[in-house]
């Protein structure tokens, strides 16, 4: 039955899925950035302009990824096959990304452009069809949520280990083991990437796919566009979903910066050899409060609607996020304290997102009778790298326009628009996310008369079948 209930294993090990994407994700967004300009060698805007025109070809490779999910038919479903194809293919890649080449500034720049184009197709081939097969394991809203919110709580747990064993093992490689810098990034890569291959291997063993297109479906990619550019709660999602990821690209990508050019980062905590700095403290106490709100998410959407706790959520983000300016550099109370508070509200809305994709594509088959399932989830891997390639490049562009210096102490006017950037900047993203969803129409009572509907139908298509 297409709304059968999700046995616990099963829900773990999608989660794992998540957890090997968000390794890299968190990476991306934490580490990249710093590494290109303070270890590997190319200006902050050269690293902002990359970041962006890489995109162009890479958030038309999304719908396309989508479109061929939607057209695989194997005897694993449409989409369980490429987690086990991609797995190795991605961590490979991801090893490259953080080789650093002998080549000059200008062949350094290239080299990122390739790898970093490479690394953006890879996990869009892997992690489109992972988040399509939510909405093909069950059809019950419930259990999408419950989906949904497991793969957020192994996404963010899968966020927690690369804080806690990232920065430790590169330093342990480097001045322990006495590997340079660049190698020892490269040889941390190879651990994670290790690590994110396990975890997609489980995905692809423990989960299953069952729900199907109608059976006359005819494929029809010009009527699937037509379909989704008439689906305006698909847009709504889009939009809240990208100013959604600019917030949390902008925190997360200066953040390291913030750290160790305004608070002047050093060792808060040290573990036998394994030394742990106030910016990995930070970067950890936010992924686990993101944790908390993921788990929060269901209880708190089944009071008050799916709905009303993304915009609430969003809002309360941008408040905390204008208060977050007037930090002192040496009171990390309140620094991780605030820190807490807008990580769970931005946990909480993941979950809900994900969920709401889903009933995006139910809403769909609803209106037009067809079933689009890749195309549409195609828009929650689009949303995340549009959200971060424009929130890495407004960092790494402000960061030039500030007047920002690998490796130097900044100057005021630096270190003011740093500020800036883990403050009003993205709060202004988080406000307009919250403003975006206020528009949203699908209400959990008008998913229950869908959702009814589906299921009449598909109850007459197989009685139709078996007569």
């Amino acid at each position: 039955m297409s709304n059968t209930v999700i046995k616990l294993k099963e829900k773990i090990a999608y989660g794992f899925g998540d957890a090997a994407s968000s390794m890299y994700w968190k990476i991306f967004t934490a580490y990249l950035a710093i590494f290109y300009t303070d270890v590997f060698g190319i200006p902050a805007a050269a690293v902002g302009t990359m970041f962006l025109v890489t995109r162009v070809w890479d958030t038309a490779n999304d719908p396309i990824m989508g479109i061929i999910g939607d057209r695989t038919n194997t005897r694993w479903g449409k989409f369980r096959p490429y987690l086990l194809w991609m797995a190795v293919p991605f961590a490979i890649i991801g090893v490259l990304l953080f080789t650093t080449p002998d080549l000059n500034v200008n062949g350094k720049i290239i080299y990122a452009y390739v790898t970093y184009t490479l690394m953006m197709m890879a996990y869009t081939a892997i992690n489109v069809p992972y988040a399509s097969l939510l909405g093909v394991m069950t059809a019950d809203s419930d259990e999408r949520t419950s989906l949904a919110s497991y793969r957020m709580v192994f996404a963010f747990a899968g966020s927690l280990l690369v804080f806690a064993i990232f920065q430790p093992t590169v330093d342990f490689f480097h001045h322990v083991l006495n590997f340079s810098e660049q190698t020892s990034y490269q040889l941390t890569m190879t651990i994670i990437g290790i690590i994110a291959v396990g975890f997609f291997l489980m995905t692809f063993s423990w989960t299953r796919e069952r729900i199907h297109p109608p059976k006359n479906q005819q494929s029809s990619l010009k009527e699937d566009f037509k379909n989704l550019l008439g689906n305006v709660p698909w847009f709504i999602i889009l939009g809240a979903g990208v100013m959604t990821l600019i917030f949390n690209s902008v925190r997360d990508s200066v953040a390291l910066y913030y750290f160790k050019y305004y608070v002047i980062d050093e060792t808060a905590l040290a573990i036998s050899s394994a030394t742990f700095t106030y910016s990995t403290l930070y970067l950890f106490l936010g992924q686990a409060a993101n944790m908390i709100g993921v788990i929060m998410a269901r209880p708190v959407s089944a009071r008050i609607g799916k709905k009303r706790t993304f915009i609430y959520a969003m809002f309360i983000a941008a408040l905390l996020s204008g208060i977050f300016y007037f930090c002192n550099r040496e009171n990390y109370f309140f620094i991780y304290l605030l820190q807490a508070l807008i990580s769970f509200c931005a946990g909480i809305i993941f979950p809900l997102m994900w969920s709401m994709y889903a009933d995006a594509a139910d809403y769909s088959q609803y209106k037009t009778g067809r079933r689009a399932t890749g195309l549409v989830f195609s828009a929650s891997s689009m949303s995340q790298k549009l959200g971060w390639t424009l929130g890495g490049s407004i960092t790494m562009w402000l960061l030039a326009l500030f007047g920002f210096q690998a490796n130097v102490n900044q100057t005021p006017e630096t270190i003011e628009g740093i500020k800036y950037m883990m403050s009003f900047i993205p709060g202004i993203a988080a406000l307009i996310s919250g403003a975006v969803m206020i528009f949203y129409k699908l209400s959990d009572s008008k998913m229950d008369e869908i959702i009814a509907e589906l299921e009449r139908r598909r109850a007459a298509e197989r009685n139709d079948i078996t007569e």
